[in-house]
C-alpha cells in the first residue's frame, strides 16, 4: 500500500531543503580496531563529498585520533591509509569532536589537537543533531 500523504510530505521536504543534511558518526574505537575506524572514516568521506555537514563524535580510545600523528597505518589488505582518510575527511569539512571525560581520562586534555578537533561532550553533540541527523556508530 502506498502512502499518498507521507510521499508528498517527502517530496515537499526535498523541494525545500528541508531533508536533512547532518551526519554524525560516533567512534568509540580506536586503532586497537583500525578497520572499524577505517568504515567510519569512509563513510564520513562519503557523507561530506554529498554535501552533508559531518562530525565524527570521538568517544574511549578514539580520542587519541585527535592527536596529530595517531591516524596512521593501513588497517588491511585493500584499505586505503588512514593518513589518506583523515585528511580527506579534514579538506572536505569534517569535524572531529572529541568526548572531554575521554581526553581526560587518557591524560590528553594537554595535548596537542590536529586542527579540525575540538573537545565537546555529549549535550553539545545532541544540541548539533538535532532531531534531523543521519547517525552511525563504530
Amino acid at each position: 500500500m502506498i502512502n499518498r500523504t507521507t510521499d508528498r510530505a517527502n517530496e515537499e521536504a526535498v523541494i525545500e531543503g528541508t531533508v536533512n543534511d547532518k551526519a554524525l558518526v560516533n567512534l568509540a574505537t580506536g586503532l586497537e580496531d583500525a578497520e572499524r575506524v577505517t568504515v567510519a572514516f569512509l563513510v564520513a568521506t562519503a557523507a561530506l563529498s554529498q554535501g552533508k555537514q559531518v562530525v565524527i563524535w570521538a568517544t574511549k580510545e578514539a580520542v587519541r585520533l585527535g592527536v596529530p600523528g595517531e591516524a596512521q597505518g593501513v588497517a588491511c589488505k585493500g584499505c586505503p591509509p588512514l593518513e589518506q582518510l583523515f585528511e580527506q575527511f579534514a579538506d572536505g569539512g569534517g569535524e572531529l569532536w572529541l568526548c572531554p571525560i575521554c581526553v581526560e581520562s587518557r591524560n590528553l586534555g594537554d595535548a596537542e589537537k590536529v586542527p579540525n578537533a575540538k573537545i565537546a561532550g555529549a549535550t553539545p553533540m545532541w544540541e548539533w543533531a538535532g532531531s534531523d541527523t543521519t547517525v552511525f556508530s563504530y
